[in-house]
């Protein structure tokens, strides 16, 4: 199947309340772990790359690897350049054969943002992709004490009106208490501030910082207006202390059986997720 831009799938998930997710991939063995994960669960799903794998040397072939690969599952799949940190940035994904972006213009003042996501999302549009963008900032979860916790960079909803308008955005990830990465603390959700900016437009919404949530803050969240959830850290992390523990069970691990601990990892991890967005079996 040929890979697609992800928004109808996601309108759909926003109809009927599930989420489907972004699970950002680094190797041909996450890649193949996750499109097994979703061929078994006949769900539809966005693979990523994250923006600062783009500038590496390996960049072009990787991007091949995964538009190959993607290219021959049975369930619609989207190529999404995550966190793209500029316009140039987003281009390039576009030009590589992306099928999404999201651009990240976060930390800029909100003049700004709305300027430079507007220009993205003129280019993208014209091409056939959906683009994401940020409203608020959803930090690291080694600061998150002192800034998620805080309620520090949470999405105010008085501008997502604003900001949707004029941007022409398809996807808005919103920060509500979530942060990337492994959490300094246990993450705490504002549900009353998602309803009230899900009140605010009808767009799909995005959570980022997915990693350590609890399966019920995902269902949670979901009912109160996520559409689209993005999990990275936990698949890389799950997947490492699995492959520290074969090394350590058994001396002279074969370097092929490596490869296939991870494969089936993330293709557990990825299942798990699917089951608990409720995107399986909506591919």
């Amino acid at each position: 199947m040929p890979l697609i831009s992800i928004l109808p799938h996601l309108k759909r998930a926003q109809q009927n309340r599930y989420a489907l997710p972004l699970f950002d991939m680094a190797d041909m063995y996450s890649v193949d772990g996750l499109l097994a994960a979703l061929e078994e669960k006949r769900a539809p799903a966005m693979l990523a790359v994250y923006a600062g794998a783009l500038e590496r040397p390996n960049a072009r072939a990787f991007v091949a690897y995964i538009r190959t690969r993607a290219e021959t599952a049975n369930v619609p799949v989207s190529l999404m350049l995550d966190h793209g940190s500029s316009f140039e940035q987003c281009i390039k994904a576009i030009a590589l054969g992306f099928t999404d972006v999201m651009y990240d213009g976060s930390r800029l003042p909100l003049e700004e943002n709305i300027a430079n996501t507007r220009a993205v999302v003129r280019a993208a549009h014209a091409v056939g992709l959906a683009v994401e963008a940020e409203l608020g900032h959803v930090g690291s979860g080694s600061e998150y004490q002192e800034f998620g916790a805080q309620r520090k960079g949470f999405t105010n909803p008085d501008d997502v009106e604003r900001f949707v308008a004029e941007t022409g955005v398809d996807i808005l990830a919103v920060a509500i208490g979530t942060a990337h990465g492994l959490y300094a603390g246990e993450p705490h959700l504002d549900l009353e501030l998602l309803r009230e900016i899900r009140s605010r437009v009808d767009i799909p919404l995005a959570l980022h910082g997915g990693s350590g949530c609890s399966d019920q803050q995902f269902r949670d969240a979901i009912v109160a207006g996520i559409s689209k959830v993005n999990v990275a850290t936990d698949l890389f992390v799950t997947t490492a202390q699995r492959l520290t523990a074969a090394a350590r069970a058994e001396d002279n691990l074969h370097y092929f059986a490596f490869g296939k601990i991870a494969v089936e990892s993330f293709q557990e991890r990825c299942g798990h997720y699917l089951d608990v967005f409720g995107a399986t079996g909506n591919g």
